[in-house]
């Protein structure tokens, strides 16, 4: 029974361990879940990148092929052409040109863990708290008793000292 005893307290010890590892540790599943989030927020900001992609590679192809387009930019520009009369009008805001927000950088964040130095030593510390736990027990119920207290083990043929009639 006693190895039974001592065998839990090995076994609460890696239980101990085995759980922080897989909740906290370096491969846990709450560094699974931080990197799912950063793997969304990357996803993400490559569609939004790739829409102003596709949106600039149109404008590149009207502004190579399309007269009207290369004549309204050249108006932006205050660009005019022979035979059009330039009339300014003072206190109007300059026409505006459209600026692509293409988000903010985003860099690879390591994950937040326990070290696995760590998980090994809360399990160790667990398991000799229960052994010491269960070792107390056994000593104050008197099944493990140490120097002049010990009861005499008789093996063999017992023999009663019985007083003689």
């Amino acid at each position: 029974m006693n190895r039974a005893k001592y065998l839990s307290a090995v076994f609460i010890g890696t239980l101990v361990y085995v759980l922080l590892s897989v909740s906290f540790g370096q491969n846990s599943l709450h560094c699974y879940k931080q990197m799912e989030e950063q793997k969304m927020l990357i996803s993400k900001q490559t569609t939004e990148i790739q829409n102003i992609n596709s949106e600039l590679s149109l404008e590149l192809a009207a502004l190579q092929s399309d007269r009207a387009v290369i004549a309204a930019y050249a108006h932006k520009l205050d660009y005019v052409s022979d035979g059009e009369k330039l009339v300014k009008i003072n206190g109007l805001k300059p026409a505006q040109t459209t600026l692509y927000d293409t988000g903010k950088v985003l860099r690879h964040e390591e994950p937040e863990y326990i070290p696995e130095k760590y998980c090994k030593i809360a399990g160790l510390f667990f398991g000799f708290l229960c052994a010491l736990v269960l070792f107390l027990y056994d000593l104050n119920r008197g099944t493990i008793v140490f120097g002049k207290n010990r009861k005499p083990i008789v093996t063999g043929i017992p023999v009663y000292d019985l007083p003689q009639v």
